[in-house]
């Protein structure tokens, strides 16, 4: 496929951007996190091969399992608690609780929870794209999985008057 940079960026700035958003909780972060990678690899962008899409939503993975280390050198800590922006996705209160204890997942839980149910990834796809093995994304799937249920879950017994 020979698709422009231009052209690649039209198509699936809002899907990184939604990806994004997913693993680092707010909106305003997953922009800056996908606008870095597109500028990083804007340079490389005719000699890449296979899936560009494939190739720019790992470096994306990359960046923010790497953002952590640098974190301290990247932000201005606020004197006050500044509102984060509301995700364009059409959610309900369900999910954007959902959105809230996923953002309280350890990275990799989060990236490897993202990628298998927001990505649709296999565990093999999942373990090459963050560079561990497949036993290792099924650890953190599961205890993704189980640290959301049993935050959820409470929640969804307590609404129903069974706590």
């Amino acid at each position: 496929m020979d698709q422009s940079f231009d052209d690649f960026v039209h198509s699936h700035q809002q899907a990184l951007v939604r990806y994004a958003t997913l693993l680092s909780g707010g909106q305003g972060e997953a922009e800056d996190l996908v606008q870095e990678v597109l500028i990083r690899v804007y340079p490389r962008w005719e000699t890449l091969e296979g899936s560009r899409y494939a190739y720019v939503r790992r470096a994306v993975t990359n960046e923010f399992l790497s953002w952590r280390r640098r974190w301290s050198t990247r932000h201005i800590r606020p004197t006050a608690e500044v509102p984060e922006g509301q995700v364009e996705l059409g959610w309900s209160e369900p999910d954007q609780r959902l959105a809230a204890e996923l953002r309280k997942l350890p990275r990799q839980q989060r990236a490897a929870v993202v990628l298998r149910y927001y990505e649709d990834l296999t565990d093999a796809e999942i373990a090459v794209l963050l560079g561990v093995r497949e036993a290792s994304v099924r650890a953190h799937v599961s205890r993704g999985l189980a640290a959301l249920r049993a935050v959820l879950g409470k929640s969804e017994r307590a609404w129903r008057g069974n706590e």
